[in-house]
């Protein structure tokens, strides 16, 4: 019988950040400054933020991309300490944005897919602002990010948030490409990562295997049975079925 180890959904990691330098910062952004959040659907009341890098270094974009030239925003130029806590973190980021949950809000469970640490985006939280009150619901656990510490959050499970304290929640969330030195933090933490696809390719599995074989093999093609061969290989070892000779 196959074992499938279950990612890591969240991760504190051994960062430590000084609360009142952060909130200093963080009064050094305007009001004006915050941005609504796009998906007013997605959420109840007040989810904003501030962008500290973006596409362009725009102050006035927030939209999800897949790519683009990320730079600095004129906001984080002005939070030395924001600076600081973000090149902590030895790896390149792609969106930087402070995310602020209004007092009473809800963020609705959702799966941000493509978001776990194996897929190339490891998310990053620092609270700023926060409270016992204020608690993440991930695969069905509830859970408060404390202040000043670094978590990793795996945006692909199913997550949400509630703020029942009567203050704002702030969050420096940082979007970070997954590289070598961030695998190695994550794994000395005691994350573990999801298991690679069995057969290389995550639309294949052991219950459409067969059939893909099949089809490979009616193409009669040189590069068509080799593949065919060696996903017969696997599921072999998978299932204990006798291989073809």
């Amino acid at each position: 019988m196959n074992t499938v180890t279950a990612p890591t959904p969240y991760l504190k990691l051994p960062f430590s950040f000084d609360l009142a330098r952060l909130q200093e910062d963080l009064r050094r952004v305007a009001a004006s400054e915050w941005i609504g959040h796009f998906n007013t659907s997605a959420y109840e009341k007040g989810w904003s933020c501030a962008p500290l890098r973006s596409v362009d270094g725009r102050t006035d974009h927030i939209m999800p991309v897949e790519s683009g030239h990320f730079e600095d925003t004129s906001i984080l130029e002005r939070c030395p300490y924001f600076r600081h806590a973000i090149d902590q973190f030895h790896c390149d980021k792609t969106s930087i944005r402070l995310m602020s949950l209004e007092a009473g809000g809800v963020i609705h469970e959702h799966r941000d897919e493509g978001g776990a640490l194996e897929d190339g985006l490891t998310r990053l939280h620092i609270p700023v602002q926060t409270s016992p009150l204020a608690t993440f619901r991930i695969d069905g656990e509830e859970i408060h990010f404390s202040a000043g510490s670094a978590w990793y959050l795996n945006a692909s499970c199913l997550h949400g948030a509630e703020n029942r304290s009567p203050q704002a929640r702030i969050h420096l969330m940082i979007d970070c490409v997954t590289n070598p030195w961030l695998a190695q933090i994550f794994q000395a933490a005691g994350g573990v990562q999801r298991d690679p696809p069995p057969y290389g390719d995550p639309s294949i599995n052991d219950g459409n295997v067969l059939q893909i074989i099949a089809a490979l093999r009616a193409g009669s093609h040189a590069t068509s049975i080799q593949l065919a061969d060696r996903l017969q290989e696997t599921h072999a070892r998978r299932t204990g079925a006798a291989a073809r000779p």
